[in-house]
């Protein structure tokens, strides 16, 4: 455990880092699974509107420190190209 008072306080500001980071994490797992079921749905329209939904919150990820740039461009052009398949079908 901490003994000196800025370990403490370290402590402290990890613990409020960590609610507010897991907080943002799941805010866009739920951007997320809204994408995954409206293209599982078979609705392209309804995939197009969750995605862009979904881009703005992946980037917010990205500037807060949540999630690794590489990793929000990963799933965002992996999405697309699912919703893209979709409407062209």
């Amino acid at each position: 455990m901490a003994n000196t008072p800025q370990a403490k306080k370290r402590a402290r500001q990890n613990q409020r880092r960590y609610a507010i980071n897991k907080a943002r994490r799941s805010r866009i797992r739920t951007f997320l699974r809204k994408v995954e079921e409206a293209i599982a749905s078979g609705d392209a329209e309804a995939a197009k509107a969750a995605l862009r939904a979904a881009q703005p919150e992946l980037m917010r990820g990205v500037t807060k420190g949540v999630l690794h740039k590489n990793t929000a461009a990963r799933k965002m052009s992996r999405l697309a190209a699912r919703v893209k398949a979709l409407s062209q079908a």
